[in-house]
Order: structure tokens, then sequence, then C-alpha cells
């Protein structure tokens, strides 16, 4: 198999894993060495939201020892193997960046023999990279879990940032899919790299040229869908994760079934790609917005709304809350108005130090006065008084609602519902109604509810 060949498999077995962040990491040019990196930017692979990353994502192998059901790169599974040597990878990569390809590299493999062996094969290519080559851009490298805590010294003194993916938010469901994981195999390098990082940092601000280890964190992953756990789980093990091991991302991968198992969902299951945006929604409040999970879900009610952002959910449950007077409340009650982002929020604290805002002031500032004219009040006086029909509306996530033209020959187009759009959504076409009748059918049904609830 030649290099190309083996690149056209590893590359495509790669797809799976998510790596759509910036570095994190400021890197000047040096004399003798190959690129830079800087903190953000490097995100040419194409991520499916459309945002382009200049990294080569690349498995180092996908011929796996282990037997996950939900991978598409489990022992079981018929699907061509192939295997980089460490000179390939590094000749690879460089080779890349010559061309100007890309800025830097994400590396993950499949465990082949052990995790040992394959950390070992990983640090080897990285080294050439480093040391051989002078490569001085951006690399994300995956920890395999149950390597040698060692191994996990040396890819991380390697790598710009570490991840060590969690993949399922249960034991029970690793326990069941993937026998040969075990949480604490998963949870020992996560801790391992926050701890060896937060030491990295403090040896840095005594001796700059100490040896930086993963300077750009760690991050993980969890796959949404293949198994039963609620919104609710997922969220209150996000918010441990980054308490715990401060984490700078959770990604979250929602479910693409490529093998049938009678314990995943069936082939034809489309992935729950609103549930991932909604999660990511959340998430960013946990990391942004000073909300907890707790807040954001409950018991009764442990999964998101499909059809509402989770911070107009949180919005409808506490009225009480509501209206914040614009020109006196702080940061973190401005924060939790619907359309209020935190730039937003600095800019509001910022200009009001100099005059009273108003609904002009506040366009000019950016909030997003279709949301926000509801839940706020300009020197004492409400901006806006509308039904409760009204502010349901304003508040709906049109993006549950999608439509789409498909063009399936030259004179012959057909309405479809986009991916992204609310699971209802696709029920209805698939059962023959016309794509535009069942998003404003479904819009309407929304909005009654919604209206219902308020």
């Amino acid at each position: 198999m030649n290099l190309e060949e083996k690149l056209e498999i590893l590359a495509d077995s790669a797809k799976y894993d998510v790596a759509c962040t910036s570095s994190g990491v400021d890197r000047a040019g040096q004399h003798g060495k190959l690129g830079s990196c800087r903190a953000a930017g490097i995100c040419h692979a194409f991520t499916p939201d459309g945002r382009c990353v200049s990294l080569l994502k690349v498995l180092y192998s996908n011929a796996c020892c282990y037997d996950c059901s939900y991978c598409v790169n489990r022992r079981s599974n018929d699907r061509p193997r192939a295997s980089f040597t460490p000179r390939e990878l590094a000749d690879l990569t460089i080779g890349f960046y010559k061309r100007n390809y890309i800025e830097g590299l994400f590396l993950s493999s499949a465990v082949i023999q052990s995790p040992d062996r394959t950390m070992e094969l990983m640090i080897r290519a990285l080294r050439i990279l480093r040391e051989e080559y002078g490569f001085n851009g951006y690399i994300h490298a995956k920890t395999i879990p149950g390597a040698d805590p060692m191994l996990v010294q040396q890819l991380g003194l390697l790598a710009d940032r570490l991840s060590v993916n969690i993949e399922l938010p249960s034991e029970v469901s690793l326990n069941q899919l993937a026998p040969d994981k075990k949480k604490a195999s998963i949870l020992r390098p996560m801790k391992q790299i926050a701890v060896q990082n937060a030491q990295s940092k403090r040896e840095l601000a005594v001796y700059r040229h100490a040896p930086a280890f993963a300077p750009a964190g760690q991050s993980t992953q969890m796959i949404i869908g293949a198994t039963p756990e609620n919104d609710r789980h997922i969220m209150d093990l996000t918010e441990a994760l980054y308490k715990k091991y401060t984490l700078k991302r959770v990604f979250y991968s929602a479910y693409l079934p490529v093998v049938e198992d009678s314990r995943l969902p069936a082939l034809q299951t489309k992935p729950p790609l609103l549930r991932e945006h909604r999660l990511y929604q959340a998430d960013w409040l946990l990391r942004y917005y000073h909300f907890s999970a707790r807040e954001l879900l409950t018991e009764e009610e442990p999964n998101f709304d499909p059809y509402l952002d989770p911070k107009c959910t949180w919005a409808l449950r506490h009225p009480a809350f509501f209206p914040v007077e614009v020109n006196t409340a702080d940061r973190a009650a401005l924060l939790r108005v619907p359309g209020i982002g935190p730039k937003s929020a600095d800019r509001i604290l910022q200009a009001r130090r100099v005059q009273h805002l108003g609904m002009p002031e506040l366009k000019q500032i950016g909030v997003v006065l279709k949301r926000a004219q509801y839940f706020i009040t300009c020197s004492g006086r409400a901006p806006c008084h509308g039904t409760r029909a009204e502010i349901a509306a304003a508040l709906l996530d049109p993006k549950a609602f999608s439509v789409g033209v498909q063009q399936m020959s030259l004179d012959d187009f057909i309405v479809k519902p986009l991916p992204f759009a609310a699971p209802e959504l696709h029920k209805l076409t698939e059962n023959g109604m016309a794509a535009g009748k069942a998003a404003r059918l479904l819009k309407e049904e929304a909005l009654q509810c919604v209206t219902r609830r308020m």
C-alpha cells in the first residue's frame, strides 16, 4: 500500500474525531525551525457547520485491537486497514506544511496491540517532527486511555493540546458497548494532564525556558445519541469535568450509525444534530454565562427543548427575575437576558458610565432586541409590551424548522428538512407531508405550546 492509499483510508477514519478548535497557543517563528502558532487561528478541514480548519486530521492507524460497538474502526468490522510508520507521518505533515496546505496536525489513532505500543509510535512521529524537522506549528494529539503515565508525559511535552475521549456519558454504557475501555483508565490521564499542565504553568512563570507541557490544555469528546442518557446527565458530567480537570472544551458528537448492532440505534436513524446543537449552546452557558447545569435542566424536564435555546427556556421558567434594568443591573444579571451576550454586556457596562441607555444605544451595542426587548427596562420604562404569543414567536429557534431545496436533477427540485431541523419535522416529511407545510404546522404547534408555558 502506497502513502496516498494510506492517507485516503486514515483521513477518512479520522472524520469522527471532533477537532474544530483554535490552538490557544501563541508561538512565534524561530530561526532554523518550520512554522509558528497563533492562539486564535488554527481552525482546511471542514466541519459540519461550514468552518474551515487548517489541520491535517488523520489517524496513525485504524487497525484497532478493541471492539467498541459504536466505532467504525472496531476489530470485528470488515473495512480496509492501514497504518503509517513514524517517518511516513512526519514526512507527510512536513510536505503538506511546505505546500501551505496546513498549519498544524491533529493526530489520533486506533489502539495497535496495546495503548503503550500506540503511544510509543505516536511519540516517535511527533519527535521526528519537533526535533529532526524543527516543526514549530500546532499539534493536537489524542492520548490513549490506559497508557503508561510516562508516555503521557512525553506526549504532552511534544504536543500543544492533548485530549482523552470519554466517549460515552456513563460507566454503564461504556461497560456495555466498549468492554475494553474502563472509566478509571480514561479519568487517570485526564487528572495527570491537569496536574502537569498547572505545574508547567507555574514553572514557566519562574523560568520562561522551562519545558511547556500541553500549553493549550486538554479537551474531550462525548458521543451523543448512541446510549439512553438524558441531557441533564450529560450536562452534570460536563460541569464536573470542567471543574475537576480544568478542560478547555468538551466536544459533543451526534452519533452517526455506521455499524449494525442491536444495542445501538438502527442504521437509518438520523444523527441528533439539533440535540448536539443544544448541548453546545448549554456548554457555552456554563463556560461564559456562569450558569450551572442544574439551573438549565430539572428532574421534571431532563432534556432540552428542541424549539427553544437553553437560555430562553431558563428565562421562561423564571419570570420573577425579569425585567432587568440595563442602566443599573450587574454583569451577571445582564447575562441572563435573552439577546445579551458577554460582549454586549461588557459594552453596556462601559457605555452607561457616560450616558443612560435606551433602545437606539442598545441596538448600536449589538443587543438582539428582537428577544431582549421583552425582558428589560431602560431607565424604568419597558421598551415593549408584547402578548404571550408575540414573545413566544420571538423566542422560537428558527433552526428547528429549517427546510432547504435539494436539486435531484437539472429540472427536478425537492424541498426537504435540513439535517439539523427538529426530529418531528423529519418524521412528518417521512410520513408523506410536504416539508414546507410540515414546518409551518410544527411551528404553529410549538408556538401554542410555548405560549401555554408562559
